[in-house]
């Protein structure tokens, strides 16, 4: 399913952002110059955010694949509110954010998800 890869892939940058962040954060500790110093603290604090956040938003479309699989009514207004955020991640969010709002929105993909009476 592309939720499952989208977030496997930002989940994977999130987790090369934070060991950025790390390098950065160990030449903050032991610097090789004094003029370093700010640079590489905000470099270590934008990688560690930017990081932080890749990987809390692959994880939420991991759950929202998920609980798609398992027909959750619950995973698919998740997915749809991702869907709408992903619009503005271009090319590829865009596609899929686009795919996902096709999808879950016609009739048949919103029968998928009803309970039954």
């Amino acid at each position: 399913m592309l939720a499952s890869l989208w977030g496997a892939l930002a989940m994977l940058a999130g987790v090369s952002l934070l060991l950025l962040a790390g390098g950065a954060m160990a030449e903050l500790l032991d610097p090789l110059g004094d003029s370093v110093g700010l640079a590489a603290g905000l470099t270590a604090a934008a990688f560690a955010t930017l990081g932080a956040f890749a990987v809390v938003w692959g994880a939420l479309h991991l759950l929202a694949a998920r609980w798609l699989k398992e027909r959750k009514a619950m995973g698919r207004m998740l997915m749809l509110v991702l869907a709408l955020t992903n619009l503005l991640v271009l090319p590829f969010g865009t596609a899929l954010g686009v795919y996902a709002l096709w999808a879950l929105l016609t009739n048949e993909g919103r029968h998928l998800f009803e309970q039954p009476a």
